[in-house]
């Protein structure tokens, strides 16, 4: 064997070594142990095993670095995909939630006729009232959604339950707090009140309590609420606090039927129900037909017995468990006001929340995830004119947790016979909610049929389908709202003003469509040129003494 071959074949294996050692390197470096992915782990055993298999005559390449290079490259890469991979496990892809509600038979929207609704029922409790929309109406039917309105007086507390269904709750007037009790996650407000004489006492005993997290709300607050999540709220002001809730009963998230399903951890109250089979089979037989029954809360299905074995109590408690003669309703009196550990929180704390309104998937969980923000607030506004009004969307991209929920929300403010300009929503159904003032509103649907045309009032809802145009102009008042939408992101596509339809057209488009002249088709396109949505008034007036 010659000298060169000698040198050369071990030119080969100090190579070969060289990449090995490289690789094996990695397993040290600091961003592999702050992963700790088994799939990179894994991927890089592999690839040694792979490595002391290969022949030296495979890596005839001029520079052993650059292969090493490359390695850490594709170690680096395989880390990333593992580490979105592990991200990305417990929410859904945007993709998916856009799939994720029940979409109705076409014979449950052809809607001929939609009118402006009020609460039909009406449950009175100690310290407050609860009011519902007829969830069987045509326009709630075709949009999958069900509403409800709490009332509730100073120092009185909505007791918690859960719903079958993901929901947004507006603060219309007052304040208080609230609580969204999520399985699984840490108590992480406690307090230990006892004194050094008392700490060897059992913890009975002295003055200690331990909670999940506690929100402030007040007028303008929007909290999202997944489906099966606990809340309790409370008024701590001195005017009653108003809420207004919508449930979307057609998410994925409701594996039940589409009623709405209210399941009480306490208190009791009348409630509605009805056969949603017989109102698939027979809508026009069905609608109205509907009972009171008792709802007691989910331990009164429980024997005592089983109750006070479980929790480790009397039987005496446990029968207040299940509520026996308790006919104080959902909502009761708190006497001396709710005591709670909480921090104070102030304007600070509330512009500090902003500043970390995008999710990294790491840090921030369904635990510590935000689940309240104001869109009250004018210095907010998305959209906002001088002597028109403004506009407040709250998106999946402001607050997250709605991408998981796949809702949004929008508050506007119209200036007395200011217009929201004529406009459909591509991807969502829209609620409306009036909060103050009128307006008068127009929807059109398909085929250029006219759906309503009447006069919206302040605690008034109505139902804008999906795709149906919509246009709204505020009476002398002016005009207040919010809007629930079934979509995280709802995409809003304007016919008039600065990104309309009609402004992204060419001219001899709008000439050859509508048979008028050039002249005629760009003020159609530009008259409004410098507005947004909102339209100020007297524009017309305007146009006529300028033609």
């Amino acid at each position: 064997m010659s000298r060169a071959y000698l040198q050369h074949d071990m030119r080969k294996e100090e190579s070969l070594t060289n990449q090995m050692k490289c690789v094996e390197h990695l397993h040290h470096f600091p961003y592999y142990k702050y992963q700790q992915n088994p799939i990179a782990n894994n991927s890089s055993h592999s690839l040694l095993k792979s490595l002391k298999q290969i022949k030296p005559s495979l890596f005839m390449m001029k520079s052993s670095f650059l292969v090493c290079l490359g390695f850490c490259f594709l170690f680096l890469l395989n880390g990333c995909l593992g580490q979105i991979e592990q991200q990305g496990g417990g929410w859904q892809t945007q993709q998916q939630q856009q799939q994720s509600r029940h979409y109705q038979d076409q014979s449950q929207c052809r809607i001929e006729n939609i009118n402006a609704q009020e609460p039909n029922r009406r449950v009175e409790s100690e310290a407050g009232v609860t009011e519902f929309w007829d969830q069987n109406n045509e326009q709630f039917d075709c949009a999958g959604v069900a509403p409800a309105r709490y009332i509730i007086q100073p120092n009185g507390l909505l007791l918690p339950f859960f719903v079958n269904a993901p929901r947004l709750v507006y603060i219309v007037q007052g304040r208080g707090i609230s609580g969204a009790l999520i399985p699984g996650c840490p108590e992480t407000f406690h307090s230990i009140r006892q004194s050094v004489q008392q700490r060897g006492r059992s913890q009975q005993q002295g003055g200690r309590d331990q909670h999940q997290k506690i929100r402030s709300v007040q007028q303008g607050d929007i909290l999202a609420l997944p489906a099966g999540v606990t809340n309790w709220l409370y008024n701590e002001g001195e005017t009653p606090l108003i809420a207004v809730s919508l449930h979307d009963t057609s998410s994925n998230a409701n594996q039940l039927d589409r009623n709405l399903r209210r399941f009480q951890l306490a208190g009791s109250q009348p409630t509605q129900v009805s056969s949603y089979q017989q109102r698939q089979q027979q809508r026009q037989q069905v609608r109205g037909q509907q009972q009171d029954i008792p709802e007691n809360n989910i331990f009164n299905g429980f024997s005592v017995e089983t109750l006070a074995e479980a929790f480790g109590v009397s039987t005496e408690t446990a029968g207040k468990l299940q509520g026996q003669n308790d006919q104080r309703g959902n909502i009761v009196f708190v006497e001396g006001g709710l005591r709670a550990i909480r921090p104070q929180q102030g304007e600070e704390e509330e512009e500090q929340e902003q500043r970390y309104r995008t999710t990294n998937g790491l840090e921030e969980t369904i635990c510590s995830m935000r689940m309240k923000q104001n869109i009250a607030n004018p210095t907010r506004s998305d959209i906002y004119s001088e002597k028109g009004g403004r506009i407040t969307t709250l998106n999946s991209q402001k607050l997250p947790i709605l991408n998981y929920l796949q809702m949004s929300a929008e508050r506007g403010v119209l200036y007395q016979n200011a217009l929201h300009a004529p406009h459909w929503h591509s991807n969502a159904h829209s609620v409306i909610y009036v909060t103050r003032g009128s307006c008068r509103c127009q929807i059109v649907g398909n085929q250029g049929r006219q759906v309503f045309n009447g006069q919206l009032n302040q605690g008034q809802m109505l139902v804008v389908p999906q795709n149906f145009a919509v246009v709204k102009q505020a009476g002398s008042e002016g005009f207040e709202w919010v809007s629930f939408k079934t979509n995280d992101n709802a995409m809003t596509s304007p016919l008039v003003g600065k990104t309309s339809v009609l402004r992204a057209m060419p001219v001899d488009v709008l000439m050859n469509a509508y048979q008028i002249s050039r002249e005629e088709a760009n003020r159609l396109k530009y008259n409004r040129q410098e507005e947004t949505m909102i339209l100020t008034p007297g524009s017309r007036s305007q146009v006529r003494t300028t033609a």
